[in-house]
This record gives C-alpha cells, sequence and structure tokens, in this order.
C-alpha cells in the first residue's frame, strides 16, 4: 500500500489564497465539464476532478470535506451581510442628532419613541421620592428585629395526632360531658346545680332526742293532769296515771326552722317489752341549730290478767310509796320510748327511739293502798 507522507493540508482546502476576506475575495470561474457540477468539490477546489471511486483505500486521494450549501433547503432572500462601514461609528458622527436607539423607551437613558398615554417628552423623567411613614421615624439605627425561626422537624406530637383523629374527638367529648356533669353536680354550673344547694339548705334533717338525765318523766300539771286517771289496782291488775316525757331535741343540722306535723310517742317496758304508755305532741315548730326542750304528754295504761304480771309488778313496785322501804329509794323504772315523727318536706315519716334504765315514776302511791 502506497503511503504519502506529503502534507496535504494546504492542498485539502484548494491551495493558499491571496486574501484572508472571504466575503470579498473573488474564486476563479470553473470550466465545465462532462460531470455535473459537485458542490463540495467546487466551493473548497473548484480545479480538482472529482473523485469517480468510492473506494476510500484503493480510490484516488481527493479532498471532498467541507460545508456544502447546496444540501441545505434554500429559505428564500437572503439578509445582505455587515458591509465595510460601522454604524455605530457613524451614529459617533451626527452628535446633536436623534439617533435611533430601540432601547429607549426601556431603559429610561435615552429619547422616547413612544407617545402613547400623552407622554411626549423625550428626556427621562425622575419620579419624586416617597415620604418616610411616621412609624419608620422612631425606628433607630441600633435597633434590630428578631425574627423567629421555627424549629425544624415535626409540627404535631403524638398526642396531638391523637385528638385529630375520631376516636380522639370522641375522648375529648366525653371528657368534657364528664367535667360539665361534675360541676352540675358541684352546683357550678346549671340552674339545676343552684336548685340543688338551695335544696341542701332548705329540706330538713331528722332531729335528735335524748331524755333529760335528772328527770324524763315528770308528773302531770295542769288540763292533761285532769284528763287521765290515776290508780294501780290489784283484781283485776291494771294501773294507769298521766306523766310528761323530758326530751331535748338537736335541730343543729338544720338550716331552717323544723316543723312538725305530728309527733307521737309509744313506751315499752324493757324488760318485757310490754306496751305501757302512749303520748300524742300534736303539730309544733322548732328552731335550726338550737337544743330545745319538750314535754311530751304521755298516757300510762297497762292491764293484766293477775296481780303476778311481771309488767304490772315492776311498775307497781317503782310507784309504790318510799315510806315502804328502809332507805327510801323505790325501785327505778326501766323503758324505752318509740316516736313517730313526721315533718313538713320531708316525703316520709321517720322514726327514732331512746331508752330510759333509772328513771323515777312520776307518781307516789298512798302507802294504805299499797
Amino acid at each position: 500500500m502506497d503511503y504519502d507522507r506529503k502534507s496535504n493540508v494546504s492542498s485539502f482546502y484548494g491551495g493558499r489564497k491571496g486574501s484572508l476576506d472571504a466575503l470579498n475575495a473573488e474564486f476563479p470561474a470553473t470550466t465545465a465539464t462532462g460531470r455535473p457540477r459537485d458542490d463540495v468539490s467546487s466551493f473548497y477546489n473548484p480545479d480538482q476532478v472529482p473523485r469517480n471511486s468510492m473506494d476510500p483505500l484503493n480510490g484516488p486521494r481527493t479532498s471532498t470535506a467541507g460545508y456544502n450549501r447546496g444540501s441545505f433547503f434554500h429559505a428564500g432572500r437572503e439578509e445582505p451581510l455587515k458591509g465595510g462601514s460601522d454604524e455605530e461609528e457613524e451614529a459617533g458622527n451626527h452628535v446633536g442628532e436623534d439617533i435611533w436607539d430601540v432601547y429607549a423607551d426601556f431603559n429610561n437613558t435615552g429619547p422616547r419613541y413612544s407617545s402613547a398615554y400623552g407622554q411626549t417628552e423625550k428626556g427621562y423623567q425622575q419620579l419624586p421620592h416617597s415620604t418616610p411613614k411616621q412609624e419608620d421615624d422612631n425606628i433607630g439605627a441600633s435597633t434590630v428585629e428578631m425574627v423567629t425561626v421555627p424549629a425544624l422537624g415535626p409540627e404535631w406530637g403524638r398526642s396531638e395526632m391523637r385528638d385529630m383523629t375520631k376516636a380522639g374527638r370522641r375522648e375529648k367529648k366525653a371528657d368534657a360531658r364528664r367535667e360539665k356533669f361534675v360541676a352540675w353536680n358541684r352546683g357550678e354550673r346549671g340552674i339545676c346545680g343552684n336548685t340543688a344547694i338551695i335544696l341542701g339548705f332548705t329540706i330538713p334533717r331528722v332531729p335528735a332526742f335524748s331524755f333529760d338525765n335528772d328527770a324524763p318523766l315528770q308528773a302531770a300539771s295542769g288540763d292533761w293532769n285532769n284528763s287521765v286517771p290515776t290508780y294501780f289496782n290489784r283484781a283485776p291488775a291494771n294501773f294507769s296515771f298521766p306523766a310528761f316525757a323530758s326530751l331535748q331535741v338537736n335541730t343543729d343540722n338544720n338550716y331552717v326552722p323544723i316543723h312538725f306535723k305530728s309527733l307521737k310517742a309509744s313506751v315499752y317496758d324493757l324488760q318485757t317489752s310490754r306496751l305501757v304508755g302512749v303520748g300524742d305532741w300534736g303539730s309544733h315548730s322548732l328552731p335550726a341549730k338550737s337544743f330545745p326542750e319538750i314535754l311530751v304528754p304521755l298516757n300510762f295504761t297497762y292491764v293484766a290478767s293477775n296481780s303476778s304480771d311481771q309488767t304490772w309488778m315492776n311498775w307497781y313496785n317503782a310507784c309504790k310509796s318510799r315510806t315502804l322501804f328502809a332507805d327510801g329509794q323505790r325501785d327505778p323504772l326501766k323503758f324505752r320510748l318509740v316516736l313517730d315523727m313526721s315533718i313538713l318536706g320531708l316525703p316520709t315519716s321517720h322514726q327514732t327511739s331512746t331508752q330510759v334504765s333509772d328513771a323515777s315514776c312520776p307518781i307516789e302511791l298512798d302507802p294504805q293502798h299499797s
């Protein structure tokens, strides 16, 4: 294979040219040949014979590389290239004349060519300076405005995300209802709570009763003494006498006066549990926050089959004359008092009881009768 060491740089582009100006240089005329014109070859080397073989190894060595303007579509009229004169230099020679500047309407440095909205002045117009606001005068040069930047990371906690779910909302509603109920129950919320407070002060409480320690039973007086006969009989065995039960009432747990619609008493023998007396105090009122003393009238009446009845003997021995005893001390009475009361403001009646084991009989029988 024949290897050509000769440089083909100059011959590749058709030899050296006299001028470097590719636009103004005159190209040599080409002669017509028997083959059609090769634009690639004629553009760079019009005198060279076209290549006949497409074999790059065995064919003749030719230079056909380069730009082929015939292979592009003709776009129409071509714009003329820039000539030898410089328009910017020519513009500099005409000092004082109106020179066309395409940026004049936009950079505010040249004449204005647009007369839109009545703007006919050619020069640049400076805008007036804005007046600072009143609050700007109060800001000193050393004042620094601090801006709080939130920290990066998740914005919602686990409990907050739980509250946004349906289950969390149901729990919050249940907690709110529970708090409202507690506030209502304490009387802190609603008219019902206030009513409960009022009722708590106005509803009466059942008072406590206790006997007088010195004289639980007192002798009857006045009309009550004359209304019940006094006697003790052996055959048939019976007895009857009037008396008063001396009681002390504790109304300290009441805030308003307490009114008894009825107060009835029943007396039972403490040893035999037999009924020996009854009484009725009637309708009365007692003050609140106090310890008043009352006398409940009692009618002691008992009938037995014979004088050996234990109940009759207990009450006879306690009420016979003191002269029949060597030491002058009679046997004490032992009984239980049951009170049935109906109080205004309470829906049902109530019962309370107390007992005495060392009471003195309110009457004393004649020694001859004994």
